[in-house]
């Protein structure tokens, strides 16, 4: 257990930090599993329209540091593969 008072500090920060990344992942994850769907679906306009707010959460989610610049650019070079490959 932390004795000094920026140990205790340190400790809380910690916590609220983690909860906020948690929320945020857990939304991005979401987001991209809707996308998905919509790929698996076959609906092309519709998963367009989420493309671009996945892209919008993903840069949102690097910029802020949540993830990783180079994990961002991946999963969105993945993610427009797969749109890409959808027929019309």
């Amino acid at each position: 257990m932390a004795n000094s008072r920026s140990a205790k500090k340190r400790i809380r920060q910690n916590t609220t930090r983690r909860i906020a990344n948690k929320s945020y992942k857990s939304m991005v994850r979401t987001t991209v599993k809707t996308f998905e769907n919509l790929v698996k679906d076959a609906d092309k306009v519709t998963a367009n329209e989420k493309f671009i707010k996945v892209q919008k959460v993903l840069d949102t989610a690097s910029r802020k540091g949540y993830l990783h610049k180079n994990t961002v650019a991946r999963k969105l070079s993945r993610l427009s593969k797969r749109l890409a490959a959808v027929k019309a």
